[in-house]
């Protein structure tokens, strides 16, 4: 399992003791950087009274319907454009138009086509997490030892197999960065179409709290924004590592 960085911690207790010495004595304007004793009585607030933990209920699944929509797609298309370079030579220029664009920009012409409800929001997903998972998986595919090709080609093993027992295993780890990639792209992409265009969700609580000048709670929907993030991002890498100790142990086993 991925361990945690406790070095890494250190520089988030040093800006908390700043941001609360600072806060204590007043050495800034407590509407700009609200102290954290005031964000911490928001949080209880907001957690009593069930809102915080809506939002960020109706982001993650609209994540995770998002992102499984993604995989569905990318994984496929990774695969085939690996398998078959020349076929991917014909679509490349239109990935790479596409790719360059950023979600963000299309969000006008999304909410034109699509509207302001759920649908939107899983398109802004799609686009912006796709490409982390295609690209990693193409790799994979097209970038496999051509050594360990030959070796199962000296053995006589069908296309079928070469591919079942050599690329696609070849591949996994590249497949798993574009996952644990799209993941975080997707949680960014959201945030900034909630910011745009919604009625619920973290960005909506954001927008929602600058606009009735309630910095205390934008500065708490940022905080849960990057810890809600590295939850995420730990909880894949611990899942993606057990997977593979399993596999690694089932492979000792079966040639033992």
């Amino acid at each position: 399992m991925k361990r945690l960085n406790i070095k890494g911690v250190y520089i988030f207790i040093i800006i908390f003791l700043i941001w609360g010495i600072g806060s204590f004595f007043n050495l800034w304007n407590s509407y700009i950087i609200p102290s954290p004793l005031k964000i911490w009585e928001s949080f209880l607030k907001l957690i009593e009274n069930g809102k915080l933990i809506r939002h960020i209920g109706i982001s993650l699944k609209r994540i995770g319907i998002g992102f499984s929509i993604t995989v569905f797609l990318a994984l496929p298309l990774g695969i085939f454009f690996g398998t078959f370079p020349r076929i991917y030579m014909y679509f490349k220029s239109i990935f790479e138009f596409l790719r360059h664009t950023p979600p963000l920009a299309l969000i006008p012409m999304i909410i034109l086509w699509f509207g302001i409800g759920e649908t939107s929001k899983i398109v802004i997903i799609v686009l912006a997490s796709f490409f982390p998972v295609f690209l990693n998986v193409l790799k994979g595919i097209s970038q496999c030892d051509k050594k360990y090709i030959e070796v199962g080609q000296v053995f006589k093993l069908s296309k079928k197999d070469i591919f079942c027992k050599i690329i696609l295993p070849n591949s996994i780890p590249d497949i798993l960065i574009g996952l644990k990639l799209g993941i975080g792209y997707s949680w960014r992409a959201i945030i900034g179409a909630e910011l745009i265009a919604a009625s619920s969700g973290i960005g909506y609580l954001i927008l929602d709290a600058q606009q009735i000048s309630r910095s205390d709670i934008v500065v708490l929907g940022i905080i849960v924004i990057g810890v809600t993030g590295i939850a995420t991002d730990y909880l894949f890498s611990y899942l993606v590592t057990s997977y593979l100790k399993k596999k690694k142990g089932d492979y000792n086993e079966e040639y033992v």
